[in-house]
């Protein structure tokens, strides 16, 4: 069987109802996975909890949870709850975030991201295997810390949110898993090898490294829905644009004249001319739109290009939750 899972965002058009049914159609749906982000709004845990205990095969995991707002103890020791919540299910999830979130919302200096990355993932690691942990680091100082009988019995992974060279190497290096987004297929190629990079700097076999990202999806219910669809793409990839890593990214990707005009409409503070610089072409190499079948070619195109985990993640139009359950509805298996 095909692995496939899914990421559900943290929308607030969604009741914790609405969670656990769409939890539960992806658990019928042999989906192997669960992805929560946390941005804005509700926190992940809270939800992944929830439907953690509402769940049997499910595994429930961050994705992301952020580094900066929270310690690497508070971390493991969240990651061992939901982990004896779920029976083992949980998946822990790690990223950075960016600097206008870190600073912005929560007053913190966007310092040090990958040295920071580096010691939570040390810490957090041996915590959740058992140890007691003291690290000198450049950011964290910890001394004789563990969790006691609270670890969890069986082993925790850990994926890094990761899209650059430097952060593809260090899950090589440190992590179970990377998790991508907004990865078109052509660049897989590129992310398997700093993978291999970063596995072969620790010694490591890249099969212990997974390759998960989300790939966003519109499952049409009609050729009519079409031009809907693609306006609320063309402001989803604009959002993202407003970012000035991910406007990067898109450079790095060939999106060269697509973020040339957001650019130029952002710096206007037209949000709505940035959304329109986005073209279709743009759209097709980083999103899935068409009927279920359509979407389950291009998907498998994805998986062959190296995606080893699939986390489709649905983008939602008018009424969110018909959205994801088509979605959720054909992709299963």
């Amino acid at each position: 069987m095909a692995r496939i899972s899914l990421r559900v965002g943290n929308d607030p058009q969604l009741s914790p109802q609405d969670y656990l049914e769409l939890a539960s159609l992806a658990e019928e749906g042999a989906y192997e996975s669960l992805w929560m982000t946390e941005g804005a709004g509700r926190d992940a845990l809270t939800l992944l909890t929830s439907i953690a205990a509402a769940t049997q095969k499910l595994k429930v995991a961050t994705g992301i949870l952020p580094i900066f707002g929270r310690t690497p103890v508070i971390t493991a020791m969240s990651a061992a709850g939901l982990a004896a919540v779920s029976g083992g299910r949980f998946v822990l999830g790690l990223g950075v975030g960016n600097r206008s979130a870190v600073e912005n919302a929560h007053g913190i200096p966007f310092e040090r991201p990958v040295t920071r990355l580096r010691e939570t993932i040390t810490i957090v690691r041996r915590l959740l295997d058992g140890e007691q942990v003291t690290l000198k680091g450049r950011v964290f100082q910890v001394a004789d810390v563990s969790l006691g009988a609270a670890g969890p019995p069986g082993r925790v992974p850990i994926y890094i949110a990761a899209l650059r060279p430097q952060m593809l190497e260090l899950a090589g290096e440190m992590a179970d898993g990377v998790l991508l987004s907004w990865a078109p297929a052509g660049y897989l190629t590129q992310v398997a090898e700093h993978v291999r990079r970063g596995a072969a700097k620790a010694g490591r076999d890249t099969s212990e490294i997974d390759i998960a990202g989300y790939v966003r999806v519109a499952v049409l219910d009609g050729p009519d829905s079409i031009g809907a669809v693609r306006a609320d793409l063309q402001r989803e990839i604009g959002r993202y644009a407003g970012n000035p890593f991910y406007r990067a990214f898109f450079r790095q990707m060939g999106f060269e004249s697509e973020m040339a005009g957001a650019e130029h409409a952002l710096s206007r503070g037209d949000v709505a001319g940035a959304a329109q610089a986005i073209t279709p072409s743009m759209q097709d190499q980083l999103a899935l739109i068409g009927s279920s079948g359509e979407c389950w070619e291009e998907l498998e195109r994805v998986r062959r290009a190296g995606l080893q985990q699939p986390v489709i993640a649905p983008f939602a139009v008018a009424d969110h939750i018909t959205s994801y359950r088509r979605a959720i509805e054909a992709f299963a298996q």
